[in-house]
């Protein structure tokens, strides 16, 4: 539900914008604007603060936390240390949640992950300060009241829908949504000639790692969507709303099948069979289903 209430469902490939030395590639919405969103929408009040010095961000964070009060975080992916180290990678559009502190560590939440960690203040201070592409600059958001939290109701949801189909079918440029899909199809095709063969290869792997590892997934994100719609038709008695939750199951399924394929193709599994061009007739079948769902889907909310 606060996924589906924050619009976090989205596609864009960057070409000019690089994550790791290539193109970034995500399925989510821009970095902490779920969150900032969903409070909007809630009534619920919160607090957000960047730091030029390093120890003022610190210290600001040991306060909140001794009053009680769990701290988002930016932070850059690189020298998380409790992290696989394929995952560790130069992206400064990572959150997790410190809960408590012992001693010098940091307990931290983190989506990746079921299990508690701990991270000591010298590295959590690093990865709050971590360089490259839009720095975290100790970034820091907290919840501070929620006394005029609203109900849940239909107009926040329906808003939100609304908003989410607008991301993903009006945003007049080709790299954005689901064109966005079909935009990286056709690059794909154009990565051998442009980059050469190793070159295509490790651009592929980027992509596989934001769908799997960094940026939740394509997948992971539509099964997501898909179980607010599921719940949003309950709430709102519309059973219309389950049709489209098992049609963006069906693309999530689509997804997955393609990250497969990708990681074969990527790691000569299957050298006689797969092209790149097989790779992105995938990608434009899914571009062509999400464009068509969430068209239907904007105007089953806007006309009943």
């Amino acid at each position: 539900m606060v996924l589906g209430l924050g619009a976090g469902i989205f596609f864009c490939h960057l070409p000019f914008f690089k994550v790791s030395g290539y193109a970034m590639t995500s399925f989510r919405y821009i970095s902490g604007r779920i969150f900032s969103d969903v409070t909007k929408t809630l009534g619920i009040e919160y607090r957000k603060h960047s730091f030029k010095d390093p120890d003022d961000a610190m210290a600001k964070l040991d306060e909140v936390l001794l009053g009680g009060t769990p701290v988002g975080l930016r932070v850059g992916m690189y020298n998380l240390t409790y992290f696989p180290k394929e995952y560790r990678v130069h992206f400064n559009g990572h959150n997790l949640c410190v809960i408590g502190k012992d001693g010098d560590d940091y307990i931290i939440s983190d989506p990746i992950g079921q299990n508690k960690n701990k991270l000591s203040a010298a590295d959590l201070k690093k990865v709050r300060y971590a360089q490259g592409a839009l720095p975290p600059n100790g970034s820091m958001y907290y919840i501070t009241s929620t006394k005029n939290c609203k109900p849940l109701n239909a107009g926040m949801i329906e808003k939100s829908i609304i908003k989410t189909c607008y991301n993903m079918t009006h945003i007049p440029l080709p790299m954005f949504g689901a064109k966005g899909i079909a935009y990286l199809a056709r690059r794909m095709r154009k990565w051998e000639k442009l980059f050469g063969k190793r070159g295509a290869a490790l651009n592929l792997a980027q992509v596989i790692r934001m769908l799997e590892e960094i940026g939740t997934g394509g997948a992971g994100f539509r099964f997501m969507y898909a179980a607010f719609l599921q719940e949003a038709s309950e709430l709102l008695s519309r059973p219309g709303l389950n049709q489209f939750s098992m049609e963006l199951t069906a693309v999530g399924d689509l997804w997955r099948d393609f990250s497969y394929n990708a990681a074969r193709f990527f790691k000569q599994r299957d050298p006689e069979g797969l092209t790149y061009e097989d790779l992105a007739v995938k990608l434009e079948v899914i571009s062509a289903r999400e464009l068509d769902i969430f068209k239907r889907l904007e105007n089953s909310i806007k006309h009943g």
